[in-house]
This record gives structure tokens, C-alpha cells and sequence, in this order.
């Protein structure tokens, strides 16, 4: 007589069922075990969108970033350069209000400590860096989809100088966004792939 596995149920045969039964049997554990699998997180992240940016672009919107299937998000851009070296900004939507922010980087010769902060302003002013060397966002941001405030943690790398460290903030405004938009405080974009993944809610 039939049995089941302990763990997930599947129907498997004993050693008392009838070979004829076996080809059955097959299809039956065949099946179970293919919608188990089939209903299981294919693991932490999952990439949402990767866009690649063209020749001297001023800025870079992605559309449909955030929805509610996750509540927050890792952002990456990496590969590319920048006509001028300096940070790269960050709008969510078409919000131009709301944003506070605050960069700690210390130098990495000489340890000096800058801090710089965004008070109401018009854009996060330091979620990555761009230089004629690199561009470069390592950006986690929260809740953006939800209609309440969003937070944001990014890393900030300098190459002019030396530098690096931490920037994170918040957005004052309860809204949902689904888009987002950087560009370059100084000069334009050439290359590199910006990824966009969102984290698994359960």
C-alpha cells in the first residue's frame, strides 16, 4: 500500500505494491514533487530589472522598480565611468520635496572625517559615486512601494582624495513610488549596467 514522504507528503510506493503499479506511482511522486519545488523562493534576491546606460547620459530612470510583491530593495550600478568625478544623486518618482540625508566618509590616508547632509532637499545627494574611473551605487533602500516613509542605506566611495564611507536618510513623504531616477551631481553617465533587486518578504 502507498505511503508518503514525512516531510513534504509525496506519495511514494512500499515494498508490498504491485509492479504494474509502478509507472503510476512514478507519475504521482513526479508531480508532487514538481509543485513543491515549483512554489518554493528561488532564494533571497531576485533581479527585477538591469538597465544599461548609454553614451554621456545625464541621468537614468528606471520605471516599474518597486511594486508589492517586495518591501525593500538592493540597487547596484557598476561598470561604467563619468565625465566628472562626484556624486550621484537619487530621486524617487517625480518628488522633488522630503528628502534628509547624512554622508560620513573619512579619508583613507589621513583619517579626516567629512560629514555632509541633505536637509529638505530636492534629491538624496550621495547614494554612489562617479568618477573618470568608475561609477559605483551600493544602495539598500526600504519600503519605497509602501505608503509611508522610505529609508535608505548606500555606501560612498571617493577616488578623488581617497575617501569612503556611510550615507543613509529618509524620505518625509508617504507616498508609493514605483520609479525612480538617478544622475550625476557634476557632468554625465557612459556605460555600466544599473541592477535593481528585490529582497524576499518571507
Amino acid at each position: 500500500m502507498a505511503t508518503t514522504t514525512p516531510n513534504y507528503g509525496w506519495p511514494v510506493p512500499t515494498d508490498t505494491d504491485y509492479v504494474k503499479d509502478g509507472a503510476a506511482a512514478i507519475e504521482a511522486l513526479g508531480d508532487a514533487i514538481d509543485a513543491t519545488v515549483f512554489g518554493l523562493p528561488s532564494g533571497g534576491l531576485t533581479l527585477i530589472s538591469a538597465t544599461t546606460i548609454g553614451t554621456a547620459v545625464a541621468s537614468v530612470t528606471v520605471s516599474n522598480a518597486f511594486s508589492a510583491d517586495y518591501d525593500n530593495y538592493l540597487i547596484l550600478l557598476s561598470g561604467g565611468v563619468g565625465t566628472s568625478t562626484g556624486s550621484i544623486r537619487f530621486n524617487l518618482g517625480a518628488s522633488t520635496t522630503g528628502y534628509y540625508s547624512a554622508t560620513n566618509v573619512y579619508s583613507y590616508s589621513v583619517g579626516t572625517q567629512t560629514i555632509t547632509t541633505d536637509n529638505n532637499q530636492a534629491y538624496w545627494s550621495t547614494v554612489g559615486r562617479g568618477s573618470t574611473d568608475y561609477t559605483q551605487i551600493t544602495m539598500h533602500i526600504n519600503g519605497p512601494f509602501l505608503s509611508h516613509f522610505t529609508t535608505f542605506q548606500a555606501v560612498s566611495i571617493s577616488s578623488t582624495g581617497g575617501a569612503a564611507g556611510f550615507c543613509g536618510g529618509l524620505h518625509a513623504v508617504a507616498t508609493s513610488y514605483t520609479d525612480f531616477t538617478i544622475d550625476p551631481a557634476l557632468g554625465n553617465l557612459t556605460g555600466g549596467v544599473l541592477r535593481v533587486y528585490g529582497y524576499q518578504n518571507s
